[in-house]
């Protein structure tokens, strides 16, 4: 399995981007909102991915944080809901806007996906109610906010990798975002120096 693609945009379309890693072009399907928001061609980028294969085919779905990864291998999950399905339904709404619309049992959203019915819709809110914690939600919610707000160019990237490094470590995801917004903005951090300064204010 291919976890990341990292490497030069050769092509963007709206629903592949072609990434070039040193000689071999992989093809990466990617839902239109991903494609909004890549870089020029000719631009480094990392993909996190999901490998489908099939008889017939062998495919991989690229995506901009392992959230809107995470989010679609549950979406896959749902019957009815295959890759495409889940690739249309990120493409009308954003990994937070989904968990929102689950939680919510807003089945109107989710059906303004293309290929999506209101059927459809209602399954994956049944399906994935109980997969989905509204404190993590809102904890991805205020990350973004965090993210989005952030004036002085510290690498929301870096920020982000930090707290799921924490979570991984056993911290609950409420602890880990706490420790790593208490570290001072710094332009120049890396991960590995967030997550050392968060893993101290965590002791």
């Amino acid at each position: 399995m291919i976890a990341f693609v990292r490497g030069r945009i050769d092509d963007i379309t709206e629903e592949n981007v072609i990434v070039d890693t040193g000689g071999i072009g992989y093809n990466v399907k990617i839902s239109s909102s991903t494609a909004s928001l890549l870089p020029k061609i000719g631009e480094e980028i990392k993909l996190y991915t999901y490998t489908c294969v099939r008889e017939d085919m062998f495919s991989l779905y690229g995506f901009l944080s392992r959230d809107d990864l995470e989010v679609f291998k549950k979406l896959i999950t749902v019957n009815g809901i295959g890759p495409k399905g889940g690739l249309a339904i990120l493409s009308v709404m954003s990994a937070d806007d989904l968990r929102f619309a689950i939680l919510s049992g807003d089945s109107a959203s989710i059906s303004k996906a293309p290929g999506i019915g209101k059927k459809t819709a209602e399954r994956v809110i049944l399906d994935l109610k109980d997969k989905i914690s509204l404190e993590d939600t809102l904890i991805h919610r205020e990350m973004q906010q965090i993210n989005r707000g952030n004036s002085q160019g510290m690498d929301s990237h870096a920020r982000n990798e930090a707290v799921e490094a924490l979570t991984a470590l056993g911290y609950s995801a409420s602890d880990a975002l706490r420790a790593v917004k208490s570290v001072p903005l710094d332009e120049n951090m890396d991960v590995e120096t967030i997550l050392k300064l968060a893993l101290k204010n965590l002791f």
